[in-house]
């Protein structure tokens, strides 16, 4: 007839041992996964503050452009040749020569003398900005 068979239950402590905690290789996979997420974050970050930094420089030059501009002598004043000099710790220099286009109306042309303004500033570490620009003076037949 039928018997039942008799379980025979190992001791707790032998299971838990064999299934408990983790393979070595398994350790070193997730410190690999780590390793790859965490060069990949310092490297953004390190653009990101390569690209902040040139932002800055950037606008440094502009707010010097800026003022070298405005500090421009008026139109009656300013003379063909070259102004040159340091703000904020970056060389600038004003070009002004006429411009070299032919008027299309020469009456104008006795009352407008268009002059070309180039203006260069650069930064101690190499940046550099220009902007070139044309200028009306009064010519020497205007009253």
């Amino acid at each position: 007839m039928f018997q039942p068979t008799s379980f025979e239950r190992q001791p707790a402590t032998e299971d838990l041992d064999r299934s408990a905690g983790f393979t070595l290789i398994e350790i070193l996979v997730a410190l690999a996964v780590a390793a790859i997420c965490l060069a990949a974050i310092g490297s953004l970050m390190a653009g990101n503050i390569r690209g902040s930094g040139r932002i800055v420089q950037h606008i440094a030059l502009v707010e010097t452009m800026r003022e070298v501009e405005t500090g421009l002598p008026d139109r009656a004043s300013l003379s063909t040749g070259t102004l040159t000099g340091d703000m904020h710790g970056q060389a600038w220099s004003v070009d002004s020569a006429p411009f070299a286009g032919d008027a299309g109306n020469p009456r104008a042309a006795r009352i407008w003398t268009p002059q070309t303004i180039s203006v260069t500033v650069q930064s101690p570490s190499g940046g550099v900005l220009h902007l070139e620009t044309i200028r009306l003076v009064k010519g020497a037949g205007a009253r």
